[in-house]
């Protein structure tokens, strides 16, 4: 067991250090709020369309901390995942990619009816470089360059209770953290020096999250699937800087770059309200044989402010997400074929994301499906999520990324902490 655990602190350490140095998205739309909101969800649910009101035995939940109540095994579960983007406007469009860490997470029994979990996952992520070209008074062709990169990481700390059978209530702790670097350079063709305005945010912060799920069974065989969860205000600071001047167009060097006292005008220590989001679920299946279930997701994103970082084309409107998606299992305890005891799943969502840019919503749309392939001859699996969407739109003057993910997750399951019995 001692090797197991230092395993683990090398595995949460390597993993905590990876998921800050990467952008993890390659969105433009990245440079509004707070970035990009990364899936909240385990490689199993992404696949069910996002759902996180199906919970388990074997399966750490990220998004419903009663699911906690339920766990039997430790559970050890970590993932990555790759995409690749395509983006277009009415011009022309370009390609790119992005691999990146989802989570790692710990989920352990106290007792039958009590569990905890803990884990690191990537909140948001900003990374853009956009090129824009306009004409000044004098017919000067001016070229903008806005880039930024960066990203929150959270880290968690979970309970769940079982109140009485079939009822589930739990509660999670977040604590959010990372840096984000906003760069604009601007410059006129056959200028020596363009100027630029670099601008860069500490923020971290705590918010919680609470959940409920009740699970009657129906008829001694099927199973009625409810859950509600509430993930409240996250309450963040900014601790921001800004520096602006000049530099060499040729050489790159700063010419003239000078930090901002940003204390006259409040900007030196702002806060960062990440409103509440609230989630209810209902479905219905047969336990280890099929289930299909539905969520429906509301959050103010209309009171969002962002007083450092506050470009004059965005603004913010209430969100809501759709999910639907399910499982099937052929025969879970087959011993004559292995792709019986697969479990298929597929889902979709459709978002309003709460993002306006140039007066226009930013909508959200994606169809998933993904394997849960058998390893050993315990509960530990393998799990293969796929996702393909589209966000954006080309009409006034914005950009529609077509994108499709794939992501890998494994959960190792064990019994710890049990003493041996001797015959």
């Amino acid at each position: 067991m001692v090797k197991k655990i230092v395993l683990l602190i090398l595995c949460l350490t390597a993993m905590a250090s990876y998921s800050q140095s990467g952008n993890g998205t390659v969105s433009p739309y990245s440079f509004g709020g707070i970035g990009d909101f990364r899936p909240q969800a385990t490689i199993e649910n992404q696949a069910m369309g996002g759902l996180s009101m199906y919970t388990d035995s074997i399966h750490v939940n990220l998004n419903n901390p009663a699911a906690y109540g339920k766990i039997r095994l430790v559970t050890f579960s970590a993932a990555g995942g790759h995409k690749e983007v395509k983006l277009k406007d009415f011009t022309e469009a370009q390609s790119s990619s992005v691999t990146s860490l989802e989570y790692i997470a710990l989920a352990f029994p106290i007792t039958p009816k009590f569990g905890l979990g803990i884990g690191i996952l990537p909140y948001t992520a900003v990374g853009y470089n956009v090129f824009s070209e306009t004409t000044n008074a004098t017919q000067d062709i001016v070229l903008n360059q806005f880039s930024g990169d960066g990203g929150l990481n959270k880290a968690f700390l979970s309970a769940g209770y079982e109140i009485t059978k079939n009822l589930h209530v739990g509660a999670t702790v977040n604590f959010s953290f990372g840096n984000l670097r906003y760069q604009s350079i601007q410059s006129i063709d056959g200028v020596q020096y363009g100027t630029i305005d670099i601008r860069e945010s500490e923020i971290s912060g705590y918010d919680f999250n609470y959940g409920a799920t009740y699970t009657p069974v129906i008829k001694k065989k099927y199973t009625l699937y409810s859950s509600v969860t509430v993930n409240t205000q996250a309450n963040l600071v900014s601790s921001n800087t800004e520096r602006l001047g000049s530099f060499s167009l040729s050489t790159g060097e700063e010419i003239e770059v000078r930090d901002v006292n940003l204390e006259p005008s409040n900007l030196r220590n702002t806060e960062l309200k990440i409103p509440t989001t609230t989630t209810f679920g209902l479905g219905f299946g047969r336990d280890k044989k099929w289930f299909l279930g539905a969520e429906y997701s509301l959050q103010g994103v209309s009171s969002f402010r962002n007083d450092f970082i506050d470009p004059e084309n965005i603004a913010y409107e209430d969100a809501n997400t759709i999910r639907v998606g399910g499982y099937f299992i052929p025969d879970y305890a087959s011993f004559t074929s292995y792709l019986k005891r697969i479990t298929y799943r597929a889902g979709g969502r459709t978002s309003k994301t709460g993002l306006m840019v140039n007066d226009t919503s930013i909508h959200d749309f994606g169809i998933t499906f993904g394997l849960g392939l058998p390893v050993g001859g315990g509960f530990s699996n393998m799990n293969i999520g796929f996702e393909y969407g589209k966000r954006g739109t080309t009409v006034a003057d914005l950009i529609e990324e077509t994108y499709f993910k794939v992501s890998v997750g494994l959960s190792f399951n064990d019994k710890w902490f049990q003493k041996r019995k001797i015959n």
